[in-house]
Parts: C-alpha cells; structure tokens; sequence
C-alpha cells in the first residue's frame, strides 16, 4: 500500500457492502488506480450477472475542475476535483447540463474505498450506484 496517496493501487469490489440498481449488479470487480501529473488513471472490469465480462475504458481523472472529454461519450464532459487528499469528486455534463454526479472516497486508515455515482444510464434510465471496494 502507497502510504503517500491514499488512492493508488489495487481495489477489489465488496458485494454484500455494495448496492447497485437491477440494472447494474455487477458479480464482481477489480478497480486499479495510478498517479499521473494530472491526476489520476482508473481502470476497472468486472463480471456481470449474465457471466459477461466487462472491461471499462481506462478514465483519465484531471483534478483541474476543468471540462474535459470523456474517451467513448463525445457529448458528455466531465469535471473532476479532489477537495481533500481522501475524496474526489465528478460531475458529468451534456452541454450546460449535469447529467451525472460521482464521488470516490478513501476511508481514513485506507483500506476501503466508496464509490457512489448517479445519473442516468445510456437508455435515459436514472440510477444510484454505491460500490465499496476493499484495498488489495
């Protein structure tokens, strides 16, 4: 474990601490995290309920709260800021609107971490999803 930044490295998903919409269960998850100059690398990939994998695009996080594109979304730009060393915050935006609000946040001895995201999914359908990942 980084003992300088509390949110690089490995995360494997919780399931029984988690709670997803039926329409994003996941049956498990590994999240990795890296450091860049600008912020931070996230890659994740899991395993749906229908035993599909699914590997999302690597997210680069530039803390700048500045809009910048999210890779594979071209209407959509995403705002990123860490307002403390443990927690980040997002906002996903379609022109002047908010469609999406994120937030990670690493627990104070730094071996869990909490993600929770709402919004609406690529059918229109809102959602809340609260992940907690276990430090590996």
């Amino acid at each position: 474990m980084s003992t300088k930044d509390p949110f690089t490295g490995i995360w494997k998903l919780n399931l029984e601490r988690s709670h997803f919409g039926s329409r994003h269960r996941p049956t498990s998850g590994t999240m990795t995290w890296e450091r860049t100059s600008e912020g931070y690398l996230m890659r994740a990939e899991g395993l749906t309920g229908d035993g599909k994998v699914v590997q999302e695009r690597p997210q680069a996080l530039a803390l700048d709260e500045k809009e910048h594109p999210i890779v594979g979304a071209p209407y959509l730009r995403e705002i990123a800021h860490q307002p403390d060393p443990n927690t980040i915050h997002i906002q996903a935006k379609n022109a002047d609107e908010v469609v999406g609000v994120g937030s990670y946040i690493v627990s104070a001895d730094r071996r869990t971490l909490i993600a929770v995201a709402s919004g609406a999914d690529a059918q229109q359908k809102p959602f809340l999803t609260v992940g907690v990942w276990d430090r590996q």
